[in-house]
């Protein structure tokens, strides 16, 4: 099943179509796309007797973030050895933790503003918490969890790097620089047509002159910290609470780790795609002057 939110509604989609889960569970459930995960068990329940095929057409552009306000945001930092190396620091022997503030998150299709000439691209597996918790088992993990989701944790590296060491949070945080979804995929539907521990993901971007080129190319099974590792390590230190995200990191290829360094500009999109999940696209323009 693939849950998102349209317009700020909470729907069911199949292909092209999506069901409006208030309008069809005549007020059973909220139209809010955050709320459903505290009552994540029974909107399942529900949810597997529904046909999302006799749902209305919809255009992506009306795609909000697939969890628009979580509760708590974790962000994985170096979470693959070939990011690690690229930014030449040490693999990390626990997880490295940030957060994305909420502010930041954005739809699957929409144009980002640039805020400078160091903006950075990182496609990240987003993990979304269903069922909450303290010192959750790693063999209990994946029944904690919602579903998938494709992220983008745009950085920029000037706001990054204000100081020493660096902030990662503020500068990952600017407006429109979480965009995730198209749509949260239970594990389920994605154990359906591949490995749940080993998804490709990647991005590619097209310049301004139409061409097109790829950025980044990895697996997620290249993690140092597993999905279930990081649901143990997580609750083993904070309550994980339903709707939370985790953004689990990325694998290299990012402008920063390239000789000479590469950023975005105007007039480019890049669109992140995750095995099994679907994809999301960003366009990049110039600031609006006020």
């Amino acid at each position: 099943m693939r849950i998102a939110n349209l317009s700020g509604r909470l729907v069911i989609v199949d292909g092209g179509r999506a069901l409006d889960v208030e309008k069809a569970s005549a007020g059973r459930f909220s139209s809010n796309p955050q709320a459903v995960y505290d009552d994540w068990n029974e909107f399942l329940g529900w949810a597997g007797e529904q046909d999302a095929s006799t749902g209305a057409e919809f255009d992506t552009h009306d795609l909000g973030p697939a969890v628009p306000r979580p509760a708590q945001v974790f962000a994985i930092g170096l979470n693959y050895a070939s990011h690690a190396g690229e930014s030449g620091l040490d693999v990390p022997e626990n997880p490295m933790v940030f957060t994305k503030f909420v502010s930041s998150f954005t739809g699957a299709d929409v144009d980002v503003e640039l805020t400078g000439d160091t903006v950075d691209w990182e496609v990240e597996l987003v993990v979304v918490i269903g069922e909450g918790g303290r010192d959750i088992a790693e063999e209990d993990a994946w029944s904690h969890v919602a579903g998938l989701t494709i992220g983008q944790d745009i950085s920029d590296r000037t706001v990054q790097f204000w100081g020493n060491p660096a902030q990662f949070s503020i500068g990952k945080s600017l407006k429109g620089f979480a965009p995730i979804g198209p749509a949260v995929v239970t594990i389920d539907e994605v154990d359906s047509s591949a490995d749940r521990a080993d998804l490709a993901i990647g991005c590619t971007i097209t310049h301004v002159d139409g061409t097109t080129e790829v950025l980044q190319a990895g697996r997620t099974r290249d993690m140092i910290f597993s999905i279930p590792v990081l649901v143990a390590k997580l609750s083993s230190l904070v309550e994980l609470l339903p709707g939370d995200v985790i953004f689990t990191g990325t694998p290299d290829g990012v402008g920063l780790g390239r000789t000479p360094r590469v950023y975005l500009k105007a007039g480019e999109t890049v669109t992140s795609e995750i095995e099994s999940l679907g994809s999301i696209r960003q366009r990049f323009v110039a600031p609006v002057a006020e």
